[in-house]
């Protein structure tokens, strides 16, 4: 009988953690990909991440493009490395590595359908 006493907290606690998620890790990439601190991925990535013209420019009388970068075929290590990074074009994002899990997840999943 003392064993329950002592199991039953930790029971009820992990169930009540399963009810926290309310989203899911689909959701939450999504929520991410869209709005990550204020920030579109999706505005430059485009929204399956296959990347899209961000502006057209004149530099020496030339007209210039810069896109966003396709992501759908990349890994989640390339991307968990990438996020963190300084690029040319791309602002450095602070995102934990659950976060870009999450995105990475979701975009897999989206470019499924």
């Amino acid at each position: 009988m003392r064993f329950i006493w002592l199991f039953l907290p930790i029971l009820l606690f992990s169930e009540v953690k399963e009810m926290e998620s309310f989203i899911t890790e689909y959701e939450y990439g999504e929520m991410l990909y869209n709005n990550p601190r204020g920030i579109s991925c999706a505005q430059c990535h485009g929204p399956f991440g296959e990347g899209k013209k961000i502006v057209h420019y004149k530099e020496n009388g030339e007209t210039l493009t810069i896109m966003g970068a396709d992501i759908r075929n990349k890994s989640l290590n390339e991307m968990l490395k990438s996020i963190g990074i300084y690029h040319e074009v791309m602002p450095r994002y602070y995102l934990t590595d659950d976060e870009v899990k999450s995105i990475y997840e979701f975009l897999k999943e989206k470019n499924k359908k």
